[in-house]
């Protein structure tokens, strides 16, 4: 056929692209089919939810609007809807339910997280002209920065053994720090951050090893890292202060509590996909990291806005710890979501990277820490 494309793929390759939930509804509302993207959105595979009915799932908050959704001759189009998924915390969702034409009692039915931008999403360039504070500021703070790697250096002569290693992370925290006025200094231009194939868990654990040296009295981290995991591709030091700010948070909303917990996790996530900033390809995101602490939690009239530049609710905050994080992310094709679980007392901050490609991430797979 003329203009027909030789090799389109097929419609099920198409929806199992989609970065969102799809989910195909048989009469009395049951489950029939659903993309990777809504396996993930329910926390449960296709297999789980073939065949059950969708209340059973997910419940609206709204009654008249799920006597609208059960209405399966009714096309229904709502944005940021207040859902409760089976063994999930409350969130606000957009979605979408239409009839099957010519299938009587089918449905199609659409659901994606309404906090788009909290997944990363800067369509407006605004947080990249917001950011540019910090570069004025590079050349005053690297002063002062060689002069505590010299004092570091100068200590490391009078000591040894463990005190030495003190020493030795005050400089490489100086030079990664060094490193990330660097990178500030490029926010304000369009460019993606070199990434390479990098180990978790050696991040996490060098944040962990930075907030203990400086505060060696606050809430232990658990660690609940899967041991599996491949390498993630990113930048190995805004990873480490992605989470260093994140982790740093968490002590501080535990600080005034005497139970206080902060767990940091790894696991694979499948089903989340995205359009790389730099070429537009899609991209899977099946490694996620959640940092989650029992701590009071966000202002809910803040939690919508937490990653935007300048929104903070600590006194003697600036505001841009979270809108750097983001953007940190985001340079790496990576993306990171909040929300809160009322019911559990728990905050969770999820972050979801790509793999390194096959070739490099089966060169240093064996050297993944467990």
């Amino acid at each position: 056929m003329k203009g027909a494309w030789p090799s389109a793929p097929d419609c099920e390759r198409q929806l199992a692209s989609l970065p969102i939930a799809v989910i195909l509804l048989a009469p009395e509302m049951r489950i029939a089919a659903a993309n990777p993207a809504a396996e993930q959105f329910f926390g449960q595979s296709l297999r789980r939810l073939s065949g059950r009915v969708l209340s059973e799932v997910l419940s609206f908050e709204h009654s008249h609007l799920a006597e609208r959704v059960n209405d399966s001759d009714t096309p229904v189009s709502a944005r940021d809807v207040a859902v409760v998924i089976a063994g999930q915390a409350p969130r606000r969702v957009d979605m979408s339910i239409a009839p099957v034409t010519d299938q009587p009692g089918w449905q199609l039915l659409t659901l994606h997280d309404s906090n788009s931008e909290a997944m990363g999403e800067d369509p407006g360039g605004a947080q990249e002209s917001m950011l540019r504070g910090p570069e004025i500021l590079a050349h005053e703070i690297k002063n002062p920065l060689a002069g505590i790697r010299g004092a570091a250096q100068l200590l490391a002569r009078k000591l040894d053994g463990n005190e030495r290693a003190l020493t030795d992370l005050i400089a490489g925290e100086v030079d990664r720090i060094a490193s990330l006025i660097d990178q500030m200094q490029a926010l304000s231009r369009r460019t993606v951050a070199p990434v390479e194939p990098c180990n978790l868990h050696e991040a996490a654990r060098r944040a962990i090893a930075v907030l203990d040296a400086a505060d060696s009295a606050g809430p232990k981290i658990v660690e609940e890292f899967d041991p599996s995991l491949p390498l993630v591709l990113g930048s190995p030091d805004a990873l480490v202060q992605v989470l260093i700010n994140l982790l740093a948070n968490a002590r501080e909303a535990c600080a005034d509590r005497k139970d206080g917990r902060i767990v940091i996790r790894t696991r694979f996530a499948s089903g989340l996909q995205l359009h790389s900033v730099g070429t537009g390809a899609p991209v899977r995101l099946p490694i996620e990291l959640r940092v989650s602490d029992n701590g009071p939690g966000v202002d809910p009239v803040m939690r919508e806005h937490i990653f935007d530049p300048f929104v903070t609710t600590k006194k003697s905050g600036q505001g841009l710890g979270l809108a750097l994080v983001r953007k940190l992310l985001r340079e790496m094709n990576a993306r990171i979501s909040h929300e809160r679980d009322e019911a559990a007392g728990w905050t969770h901050f999820r972050i979801h990277l790509p793999l390194a490609d096959d070739a490099r991430a089966k060169r240093g797979r064996g050297a993944q820490a467990a």
